[in-house]
């Protein structure tokens, strides 16, 4: 069936695509943290560890709202492993970095999420596309706050 809410196909079209790497760099940011999550080690431990619970819970979430607003555009969301790291800009780890590591790699990824997120943003507010403005607008909200939170343990 033809969707019709108010913003043409082609609009949708790129904004899905946009949304897509929101969507793999928010997914493999997630994977990271869970990682990290169980193989946190050292005098930070359990802080790290349950913090890092906090955000990839949080990152969870995200991750399927962000999904369904690409099936909401009529696009179909990736995801498969291979499909997140060729559309992700988020880099991957080798190996099990140290925890003081794991915080800076944390840091980028969301200014990573948050740059993306800005990117489709203007292609989103030229279209009128209000539900996804303001999930992108969350997206970089929580991953400015989360940047900041960290940032904030390596100073």
């Amino acid at each position: 069936m033809k969707i019709d809410i108010g913003i043409k196909a082609k609009d949708r079209e790129k904004i899905a695509e946009g949304l897509t790497r929101v969507l793999a760099d928010t997914y493999t940011t997630y994977l990271k943290t869970h990682n990290y999550h169980w193989n946190v080690t050292g005098p930070m431990f359990n802080t790290l560890h349950l913090m890092f619970e906090q955000q990839y819970n949080e990152l969870w979430i995200a991750v399927d709202e962000i999904a369904e607003r690409i099936r909401s555009l009529g696009a179909v969301a990736p995801g498969t492993y291979k499909a997140f790291a060729e559309l992700t800009s988020v880099e991957e780890d080798n190996g099990v970095p140290k925890a003081e590591t794991m915080i800076a790699n944390l840091v980028k990824a969301h200014e990573t999420i948050t740059r993306t997120a800005r990117e489709v943003f203007a292609i989103v507010d030229e279209a009128s596309d209000e539900p996804t403005a303001d999930l992108l607008t969350q997206r970089m909200q929580a991953s400015e706050k989360t940047a900041w939170m960290l940032r904030s343990m390596l100073e």
